[in-house]
């Protein structure tokens, strides 16, 4: 067993290391020396690696579906990002064909967005049809959660302690008052009642998404285009989709569709927070019933304590701001720690989010409880 076991410890050594078997004294053959040949034309640096993949599409493609064969998907996805950020490949993937042959995520619907106005009219409905698998998945994993988080906490919410009799809800103002039972009569005294808002506030709260389209923003942006399209269909939620980068652009309207959000995004260009802090300040009717949510990486191209006035000026008005750093799987991203750490002397702090959280993040802000900020690693 020992022997077989470092047989395997040094194969897999020999796929890390890449080269001859010199060093390792393990010579590939079969399965592993295709995937040996997969990795060495993405990551090999001896000067051989354009003619492992060079700008040929039908080696591409082969080497794409190559991968697909001998990798598990998350690995997959992640030799893609190589190649596109390491080899040049972006171009590529103006072809159908090339298309066709990657595993679609975020990053990938990133590269696409950022050559949409590149992308020939043969490659268009296949670059649609990709972002659009992309986004329905994400709806998949997220929309239920999502709706059912922020549901409860807009149901709580709208809990009134003076209800008329026809809101009062009976079930909770037992639970509430079960310490002022009186055995000797068998009965419950409510002194305190809990009910519901009256029917016709039929929209709760306001929520207005103010994202950062720059291209380092481009997972951030896919994911607040599906967590927008879901918020929007919450009778109880009036929600706004904002997009910036040095001009500010208003997609509330197209709400209804993610993939028509995202191919009206703009990735890449400058900055200009305060300009669209200024038009989402603009749009506020109720402070007092509004969540600005800035996804930035704050790194401000505009006027900086401008910016900050504006933050200062909603909070002071009731406005519940929160600064999500990041909207995506990655982790810490870079951003300005200075803007991040101006805004958390404001009661702003600013930190970054996963999907998976944002739905308890929007539910806390709903409460106007303190919001569940994950720990720095």
């Amino acid at each position: 067993m020992t022997d077989r076991q470092d047989d395997e410890r040094m194969r897999r050594w020999r796929l890390v290391l890449g080269g001859d078997a010199d060093g390792t004294g393990v010579r590939l053959t079969g399965r592993d020396a295709a995937m040996d040949g997969a990795l060495g034309a993405l990551y090999r640096e001896d000067g051989k690696r354009s003619a492992g993949l060079g700008g040929s599409a039908p080696k591409v493609a082969r080497w794409l579906g190559d991968i697909r064969e001998y990798f598990p998907t998350s690995v997959v996805r992640l030799m893609q990002q190589d190649a596109i950020s390491r080899l040049g490949l972006d171009r590529l993937l103006l072809e159908p064909e090339m298309l066709a042959a990657v595993e679609p995520d975020v990053h990938l619907v990133g590269t696409l967005l950022s050559l949409k106005h590149a992308l020939p009219e043969t490659t268009r409905e296949t670059a649609r049809a990709v972002v659009g698998k992309v986004v329905a998945d994400l709806e998949r994993r997220l929309a239920d959660k999502t709706r059912s988080t922020v549901g409860g906490a807009l149901d709580r919410s709208a809990r009134v302690n003076r209800p008329r009799h026809r809101d009062i809800d009976w079930d909770r103002t037992i639970r509430a008052n079960l310490s002022k039972y009186l055995p000797e009569y068998r009965t419950v005294v409510p002194e305190r009642l809990v009910g519901y808002a009256r029917a016709q506030r039929a929209v709760k709260k306001e929520v207005i998404l103010c994202i950062d389209q720059s291209g380092s923003m481009a997972p951030s942006v896919v994911h607040s285009a599906v967590f927008g399209a879901v918020l929007a269909s919450m009778p109880s939620l009036d929600t706004r989709l904002v997009v910036f980068d040095t001009s500010v652009v208003d997609l509330t309207e197209q709400l209804s569709d993610p993939v028509d959000v995202l191919f009206a995004t703009q990735l890449g260009g400058g900055t200009d927070i305060n300009r669209a802090l200024a038009y989402c300040q603009s749009r506020i009717s109720r402070p007092s019933e509004t969540i600005v949510v800035l996804i930035s990486d704050l790194y401000e191209g505009g006027i900086r304590n401008e910016m900050l006035k504006r933050v200062a000026a909603m909070k002071a008005a009731g406005v519940q701001f929160i600064a999500l750093l990041a909207l995506s799987d990655e982790g810490a991203p870079a951003y300005d720690h200075a803007h991040a750490q101006a805004l958390a002397e404001l009661g702003a702090p600013a930190f970054a989010c996963t999907p998976d959280a944002f739905p308890e993040i929007m539910a806390a802000a709903i409460e106007k409880r303190p919001l569940p900020v994950p720990e720095r690693g």
